[in-house]
């Protein structure tokens, strides 16, 4: 088979694959929208949304339910992104915000906020990137020795989100009597979000995902390895701190509005890795698409699964991302002895 059919053919399997991922947007989007204490039917959600009679429908939906909506496809899409690129900034599929700590900065800065500065609440996502950015510094900062190594930035990475952990405990012990809205934020919930946080999102999160399709070439070239990159003119430890940063935003603004999210940023892309390739001008864009669908999925099971019972979507993820992630490591540890 020449060069030429085996482009047509990567063409077609990746239209295929956006293809059945709109599909299952589409189809969640109307399951998610229509799910809920008061069931109404198609008929009346599509009246609601498109009148502009005043109705309790139009309440529910409009108000309630459409602002859930947009937030998870948005969530999703940017934990997806800042999960393939720090993946590429590491060269391991096993990085993703959480496991290294730019979550957790964004976060402890976030809780902090909340906790010991309620009036500076509004300014929570500002704080949430300064927090996830310290975290990027002290990390880089960690690892840095003639350069900055993947392996090194991981291991800080893990030191740092144990301690801003022990931090987070304590600060929770020490006002345990203002928790209520903390620890929905700690579980990560879309509960009663509302049309203030769908601006705020897209704005923070309609900048970094133009910031990531921008950093494509960068993370193509950074997975060829250190002395290729450099030989083609690279300098690999500032490209990393770029790409580090644009990811550290993604995480931020998503920390700044749902609060902790995990496994998002891992198992999305490296299933769109498989699906599609590595190769990040089709990679990215079906994580993007996948992590929408994966987050949405997860948000929707925890509104039904538990009927009267919400389970938030960061507890969802986790169950989910758990299992999965201590099958790759299976899977690595195996691919390494062999």
């Amino acid at each position: 088979m020449d060069s030429t059919k085996k482009r047509k053919v990567s063409a077609l399997r990746v239209g295929t694959v956006w293809l059945l991922l709109a599909v299952l947007l589409i189809v969640l989007s109307l399951t998610a929208i229509n799910v809920g204490s008061a069931g109404y039917s198609v008929k009346q959600i599509l009246t609601a949304l498109f009148s502009s009679e005043k109705s309790t429908v139009k309440t529910v939906v409009v108000n309630l339910r459409l602002p859930r909506l947009i937030l998870a496809l948005l969530i999703g899409a940017s934990l997806s992104s800042s999960g393939a690129i720090l993946q590429s900034v590491m060269r391991n599929p096993l990085a993703d915000p959480g496991t290294i700590g730019v979550s957790a900065g964004a976060g402890t800065a976030a809780t902090t906020i909340l906790l010991l500065f309620p009036q500076l609440t509004g300014s929570v996502p500002l704080f949430a990137f300064g927090g996830a950015a310290l975290a990027c510094f002290l990390i880089y900062t960690m690892a840095w020795k003639g350069g900055v190594d993947p392996t090194r930035i991981i291991l800080s990475g893990v030191a740092i989100n144990s301690v801003l952990g022990a931090y987070n405990a304590l600060l929770q012990m020490l006002h345990s009597d203002s928790l209520e809205g903390v620890l929905a934020f700690m579980n990560g919930s879309l509960s009663g979000r509302s049309w203030s946080q769908v601006h705020t999102l897209m704005i923070y999160a309609g900048i970094g995902l133009v910031l990531s399709f921008l950093c494509i070439k960068s993370a193509n070239t950074l997975q060829l390895g250190d002395e290729m990159a450099k030989s083609l003119g690279v300098n690999v430890s500032v490209t990393r701190v770029l790409l580090s940063a644009v990811s550290a935003f993604l995480a931020a603004a998503t920390v700044s509005v749902a609060g902790m999210i995990g496994f998002v940023g891992l198992v999305v892309p490296h299933i769109s890795r498989i699906l599609v390739g590595s190769d990040y001008k089709q990679m990215l864009p079906t994580s993007m698409l996948m992590g929408a669908v994966v987050l949405l999925a997860a948000d929707t099971l925890g509104r039904t699964v538990v009927p009267g019972m919400e389970i938030p979507v960061g507890i969802v993820m986790s169950v989910i991302g758990g299992p999965f992630f201590l099958y790759l490591l299976r899977k690595r540890g195996k691919m390494i002895g062999s």
